[in-house]
């Protein structure tokens, strides 16, 4: 395969389906060499429900969601063979990156088979859904460990190789949950800290030719069949129906095929070069998004005593939160 990627290596976490899928597809499709991965092979399964903390029973699949389920099911090894008959060059790997052992060897797979590493794509995660009062310590895990711990070993062990090269592209797969979402505390935690280890790194590697970018992608794949089951099921329960068919279809038309994310291949392109540091959202329906960075909206200061109550009492409403809206009143929960 020819294209912008031609000659580039890349390592795609949580590729053996759903959105990871789709990128390793782009990127090969550009040129990119690929390293597909996931924690161990899919054998044909039924659909099984989102995790969550909220349903004492697994949600049931419609036929429709079934067969969804069924499309865009796979493993490292599937993803690999389509690349392969594509024309493309790939190799899988089947580990756990929140393992540090397994994220080693993931990385060092890519340099045994390819001679290098130019592209990390983090994307492996561990999805979850529920209150926060009936979260667990092992919901809490099973949502950070893949997510932030796979990103930073996998980080870790692939950045000096880019460091050495003088060129690197590590994408991070993030959810727009980053900005705080109700019932999915864990998941946003495990997000919003993604987008800090992105920024942050990416002002440190500048220096070395390499980009760090977070994106959050909307797209097809098992875990957004999932979790509308689950979701739809919930709401089921507690005499909640959907009616509102301009949204349901805005909704499909956002989650198009994880393939449309063409995005990513330009971000880890050598035309990506002065792009870092940045958090996107990037849809299946061809919807490109840039968050803005945050930066204080307002600020009351004192410097010669120490403010008094009185004196909060009075600034606090009428300068420093004049137009203030709390997050929380905005919240669907």
């Amino acid at each position: 395969m020819r294209g912008i990627l031609e000659g580039k290596v890349a390592v795609v976490t949580g590729s053996g389906q759903g959105v990871g899928r789709g990128v390793a597809l782009v990127l090969a499709r550009e040129g990119a060499s690929v390293v597909t991965n996931n924690r161990k092979p899919r054998p044909g399964v039924t659909a099984t429900s989102f995790r969550s903390t909220a349903l004492s029973d697994s949600p049931t699949f419609t036929p429709a969601e079934q067969a969804d389920y069924d499309r865009l099911h796979g493993d490292a090894e599937s993803t690999a063979a389509q690349i392969l008959a594509e024309g493309g060059q790939a190799v899988p790997f089947y580990g756990d990156v929140s393992d540090e052992n397994a994220a080693k060897a993931l990385i060092q797979t890519a340099v045994d088979e390819f001679g290098r590493i130019d592209i990390l794509v983090n994307n492996a995660a561990g999805l979850g859904f529920g209150p926060f009062l009936s979260l667990t310590t092992e919901d809490w895990r099973h949502q950070i460990g893949p997510k932030l711990d796979g990103a930073f070993y996998c980080m870790k062990h692939a950045v000096p190789f880019m460091v050495e090269q003088g060129y690197g592209r590590v994408l991070n797969t993030i959810s727009d949950a980053w900005i705080g979402i109700a019932a999915l505390s864990a998941y946003s935690a495990a997000n919003a800290a993604l987008v800090a280890l992105t920024t942050s790194t990416a002002k440190e590697l500048a220096r070395y030719g390499i980009t760090v970018n977070a994106f959050a992608p909307q797209a097809e794949s098992p875990g957004h069949v999932s979790f509308s089951a689950t979701l739809r099921t919930m709401l089921d329960a507690q005499g909640v129906v959907i009616t509102d068919e301009d949204r349901m279809r805005e909704s499909e038309l956002e989650h198009g095929p994880a393939e449309n994310l063409t995005f990513l291949a330009y971000l880890a392109s050598e035309e990506g070069a002065t792009i870092s540091g940045s958090a996107f959202t990037v849809t299946g329906g061809g919807r490109v998004s840039l968050y803005s960075e945050p930066r204080p909206v307002s600020t009351i200061t004192k410097r010669d005593t120490a403010w008094t109550m009185d004196e909060l009492r009075k600034a606090v409403p009428k300068d420093l939160l004049s137009d203030y809206v709390s997050p929380a009143s905005r919240t669907e929960f």
